[in-house]
């Protein structure tokens, strides 16, 4: 597919709702016009109709229509709480209706006879504040999550860079190879920045989080009633990337029954959400992630050969740190000026001997083992250079005793001794997030997402 027919195909939809058949087919050859797959249908249940079987991004909805008018169409939509735009299509002498509407939750209205250039900017508009609502509801749902720059100019790095920039300008699956904590994401990042499909969402799901019908239900939504909780329509990852980059991160987790149905997305271009029959259309670039050796997987039969295939269009291989060490002051310093901003300490660089140890160490966490040496160094150090003394006992070359904890547990103590300075805060302030926030020298939202995440109320 060409970068003209991505474009095309993910502008989004619109359904027109209008019982006269003129102004349907007028209004249909305008938005088409612009980019936009359409749908139309004479009269409001009609329109229902094809509203589930369409799903639109947006429906464009005549007041005055036979059998169910506008208003009784909007008040189905919004009391299913079918997440859709709706521009109402008001006539002359109609304004009462519009307010009405309006306040029944129409987004904009739209006045007969009809503009070209507002109608053009009427439904750009409101298919772009849809798509921002189902893009806001994910990064809520994802938010605290990392994302980073590509740091470093190793050769391995370059390769592994041209190798995506390269699969970038194309269709094809790409599968990211690599051990834990390497970057797979903030590449599968890069390489939608990279594609035409730069302007369209890039939605992730890690894989491991969720089991059986729930990463369905996440992956291809599900429809009210599919089962036991399913109290209303959700749409899911496939929908919410549509026309952008969808990121299966690790893959290798996946149960084999599961592996059948994204296979058949894979093959055929379409899938249904769970408990539904309508086909929808899967355009989505999609990027898989694993740590797994997938091959081994194949052989013992808890990964399915055939979708290896389809995932394995193009393969990256992401180094391991110990195999970039080159990068590694460069990585160190970018986490300096992230920690010390959250902590309002200015931390500058780090001394000869602490990068030495940084560049010595083989880091089995990697980046992600890596940023919480640096942070618990910007956390625990006082002047404006990290020293060697300052980083964790086996970074620095001390391999690992009974005092110092091994990495598994020194994130334990770090969170605990994290833990212990806010709480100490907040009773020398009586429980004032602010003030104990400035007492540590915090920033007051960094300390409210720590605490959310150190389970502290």
């Amino acid at each position: 597919m060409s970068a003209e027919a991505v474009s095309k195909v993910s502008k989004g939809r619109v359904l027109i709702v209008d019982d006269e058949e003129d102004i349907r087919d007028t209004l249909a050859d305008r938005v088409e016009a612009e980019g936009f797959e359409v749908a139309t249908a004479s009269d409001g249940i009609r329109g229902l109709d094809k509203m589930r079987e369409f799903d639109p991004d947006l429906v464009l909805l005549d007041l005055q229509m036979p059998r169910l008018d506008g208003l009784g169409v909007l008040a189905r939509i919004r009391a299913d709480e079918v997440d859709v735009s709706v521009v109402v299509i008001s006539a002359y002498g109609t304004l009462e209706k519009v307010v009405e509407a309006m306040k029944a939750g129409a987004d904009d209205f739209v006045p007969k006879p009809f503009d070209a250039d507002h109608l053009r900017v009427v439904v750009t508009r409101s298919v772009e504040r849809q798509r921002l609502r189902r893009e806001n509801a994910l990064l809520r749902e994802d938010a605290g999550a990392d994302v980073l720059p590509i740091i470093g100019g190793s050769s391995s790095v370059v390769e592994m860079m041209d190798v995506g920039k390269r699969a970038a300008t194309s269709t094809a699956s790409i599968l990211l190879l690599g051990e834990s904590g390497t970057g797979k994401e903030v590449l599968a990042r890069a390489i939608h920045g990279w594609s035409p499909r730069r302007d369209m969402p890039f939605v992730g799901v890690n894989c491991t989080a969720l089991h059986g019908h729930l990463l369905e239900s996440e992956l291809f939504g599900h429809e009210k009633g599919a089962f036991t909780g399913a109290e209303k329509l959700k749409r899911g990852r496939f929908e919410a990337a549509r026309g952008g980059t969808l990121l299966l991160d690790e893959i290798g987790a996946t149960q084999p029954d599961f592996q059948v149905k994204l296979l058949r997305v894979l093959q055929e271009g379409v899938f249904e959400r769970v408990g539904g029959e309508r086909p929808i259309e899967a355009d989505v670039r999609i990027i898989a992630a694993t740590n797994r050796d997938l091959e081994k997987a194949i052989d013992d039969g808890s990964f399915l050969g055939d979708l290896y295939y389809r995932l394995n269009v193009v393969a990256i291989q992401v180094p391991p740190l110990r195999d970039r060490r080159d990068d590694i002051p460069e990585l160190a310093r970018f986490f300096i000026r992230k920690h010390a901003h959250q902590v309002n300490r200015d931390v500058l660089d780090l001394t000869q001997p602490a990068i030495d140890a940084l560049v010595s160490h083989d880091w089995p966490g990697n980046i992600r083992e890596l940023e919480n040496a640096v942070q618990r160094a910007v956390v625990l150090g006082q002047g404006e250079q990290i020293e060697l003394e300052e980083l964790p006992h086996h970074v620095r070359g001390g391999g690992t005793s009974a005092k110092e904890p091994i990495p598994d547990g020194y994130h334990a103590a770090m969170e605990a001794y994290q833990r212990r300075l806010i709480q100490q805060a907040l009773q020398e302030t009586d429980g004032n997030q602010s003030q104990a926030a400035e007492l540590l020298g915090l920033q007051r939202t960094y300390m409210s997402r720590l605490m959310k995440t150190l389970g502290l109320r």
